[in-house]
């Protein structure tokens, strides 16, 4: 019982504590700096339903591992590679935020809106959908970082197959607003997800 509340599970625990913490406070702040605090509801926290019950279920996969198999949760390179994901994937995604700026929305825009403008700069010059990288980035390597290795597989099925259902929604709607602009940007920039054309 002593190994559940030694100094590994006190480290991993804290950094995953305070990833989600700084995640979520900092969409909160840039989503009411951007579009107003009016406009910032669960949605803007990117909190759900799913969302909980994965993260439940990441920290209950850790306690049980640390409880049972100490030592898998030892490998200090594979935490500190998950660490290293969540500050990239954080990066990211608030990059990607700040650089589309009034363009950057939570909920797909299905209406063409005056300040909806087509952005190709900044790290959208790399890929067309970074905030969707940078999530995917920092979820897996929240997983990671816990050295969850059922979580961490788990959490890159669910938030991949969510992102290559979102982006052809949401690209079709890109389309009809910028027609063969953003066909044309499409075609030399890759998604930003993987095998999602």
């Amino acid at each position: 019982m002593t190994e559940i509340f030694g100094y590994t599970a006190c480290r991993q625990l804290s950094q995953m504590f305070l990833a989600v913490l700084f995640f979520h406070s900092s969409e909160y702040v840039l989503v009411a700096a951007i579009h107003g605090r009016s406009s910032v509801n669960l949605s803007s926290l990117l909190i759900s339903k799913a969302y909980v019950f994965a993260m439940m279920f990441a920290l209950l996969e850790y306690v049980v591992e640390i409880a049972l198999f100490p030592g898998l949760k030892e490998y200090w390179w594979v935490s500190n590679l998950g660490l290293v994901m969540v500050i990239i994937g954080e990066i990211t995604r608030k990059l990607a935020i700040v650089t589309a700026g009034q363009s950057f929305t939570h909920l797909i825009k299905v209406n063409h809106e005056e300040q909806h403008n087509l952005i190709t700069h900044g790290v959208y010059r790399f890929v067309r959908h970074p905030s969707y990288t940078g999530f995917l980035i920092w979820s897996v390597g929240t997983q990671i970082m816990l050295s969850n290795p059922i979580s961490t597989i788990g959490f890159a099925i669910v938030v991949w197959r969510f992102f290559s259902q979102r982006i052809p929604y949401e690209e079709f709607f890109l389309r009809q607003f910028f027609g063969s602009e953003y066909v044309e940007y499409a075609s030399k920039t890759p998604s930003g997800v993987p095998f999602v054309k």
